[in-house]
């Protein structure tokens, strides 16, 4: 949460991946917190229901006299340059600024032993957690950079502290790609008013694990490794997405930040 109340009210944040899983629990979350809300997505229909979830909540909050921020959905293919491009400048084009960025979009694509990955796996792995993550920033920061102000957070993994053996090297590397672009560019923009983040999460129940087929073995295994003994929610990376976009922690950049119920470790 924020120090100032009503803190990200006429704020706006830009979120890629935005038609699922933490991308549009993360919308809904800044919703209610009355910023204005880019639901961007590969999927047109995920999108387009985001934005709805996003507009059904700002009706509700105007009509209990709360503050209502507005959205816009895009379709927006995050390993393509001219629509990431595209992207930041119809969320400008429609709200006037954008303070935040988070590029929630990212993949496994699908699980692999290392030495069954092919270059056509490894290329859309890194195609879209890697460059999609690199077109968002660099998009975004001379806006930023303009107005002395941004917050960028992207997706990270733990998987890039274990390496991903036996099914993930491909996804853990790609995540270590972007920890540490998020690093270099957080201290790179540390002294303009930029602050840039990465979340590593350990297992989260959304769609991304059935997207990755995921066995039920590798699932049991995987909660096994959870002191917790659950997966995590994806609200709950998004409140953590809120928190690092407010005035609560502007001392920190360059981070990235474990959720993961205890596990991911051994």
């Amino acid at each position: 949460m924020s120090k100032t109340p009503d803190y990200f009210h006429g704020k706006t944040i830009v979120i890629t991946g935005a038609g699922s899983g933490i991308g549009r629990a993360t919308a809904l979350i800044f919703a209610r917190e009355g910023a204005n809300v880019v639901c961007a997505d590969i999927n047109e229909n995920a999108a387009a229901e985001t934005a709805a979830m996003v507009d059904a909540h700002n009706r509700a909050a105007q009509t209990s006299g709360s503050n209502a921020g507005r959205t816009l959905a895009l379709t927006i293919d995050v390993t393509k340059r001219d629509a990431v491009n595209d992207m930041i400048d119809l969320a400008i084009g429609e709200f006037g600024s954008v303070q935040f960025l988070f590029n929630s979009a990212g993949s496994a694509i699908r699980r692999s032993k290392f030495l069954d990955i092919d270059d056509d796996l490894f290329e859309r792995t890194y195609d879209l957690n890697v460059k999609g993550t690199f077109y968002g920033m660099q998009a975004v920061l001379p806006h930023m950079l303009t107005n002395k102000f941004g917050v960028i957070v992207n997706m990270g993994s733990q998987s890039h502290k274990r390496g991903g053996p036996g099914s993930g090297v491909h996804y853990a590397s790609a995540k270590g790609a972007v920890v540490t672009m998020t690093m270099g560019v957080a201290r790179e923009f540390a002294t303009q008013g930029i602050r840039a983040l990465s979340i590593s999460p350990g297992p989260i129940d959304t769609a991304f694990q059935a997207a990755a087929a995921t066995s039920p073995e590798m699932a049991a295994q995987m909660l096994n490794d959870v002191p917790m003994k659950r997966f995590g929610k994806a609200e709950e990376i998004g409140e953590l997405v809120l928190f690092m976009c407010s005035d609560a922690c502007g001392f920190m950049t360059a981070d990235t930040v474990y959720v993961n119920g205890g596990g991911g470790f051994r």
